[in-house]
């Protein structure tokens, strides 16, 4: 054994530079120059990381301009057609006295608005008959009804209710039976 650690101890000495003393791998000094550079590779890390999470947020927000910017540019554009049929309609108000034809025509023109509504997920909610909701409805007054049946369902509908995408976008102002 003796001649194991000899052995091991000009191998150490043949290593290091004369003059210095070889450090051993447990050392503190050793241990310390370890942790430096694991915690220069960290820094490097996060440094990379939070630019790169940076560099996304100002995407996002950039993105999420864009689409407000945008957002109703579909719709207007699909209500353009109506305003044009409006402008007609008004043209053709003006040059007939046939209150029927300007009567079809009106009606015309809201039915092709409903439509294109209707196309961008826009939807009447049903009300009068049905359960009061206080989740769709929004109850303006109380009457007094003659049917027990009626209690506590909607009898009148003075501003309808509208979802976009099943999502509400205006509660329908009911008058409720009592």
């Amino acid at each position: 054994m003796e001649e194991k650690d000899m052995m091991q101890q000009e191998e150490q000495e043949q290593s290091s530079t004369p003059g210095e003393a070889p450090i051993p791998e447990n050392t503190p000094e050793n241990e310390l120059g370890l942790l430096k550079a694991e915690l220069a590779e960290q820094k490097e890390k996060f440094i990379r990381l939070y630019a790169e999470f940076d560099n996304f947020k100002r995407r996002n927000a950039k993105e999420r301009v864009e689409l407000i910017q945008t957002a109703g540019r579909e719709v207007i554009q699909a209500m353009l057609e109506v305003v044009d049929d409006c402008e007609r309609a008004e043209k053709q108000m003006q040059k007939t006295d046939d209150l029927g034809q300007v009567k079809e025509g009106i009606q015309l023109v809201f039915a092709k608005l409903r439509n294109i509504l209707q196309s961008k997920g826009l939807k009447e909610m049903k009300s009068i008959g049905e359960e009061f909701n206080p989740d769709f409805h929004e109850a303006i007054t109380e009457i007094p009804v003659p049917d027990e049946n009626m209690k506590g369902k909607v009898v009148d509908e003075v501003e309808k209710g509208y979802t976009l995408n099943e999502k509400i976008i205006r509660f329908a102002k009911v008058v409720v039976g009592k």
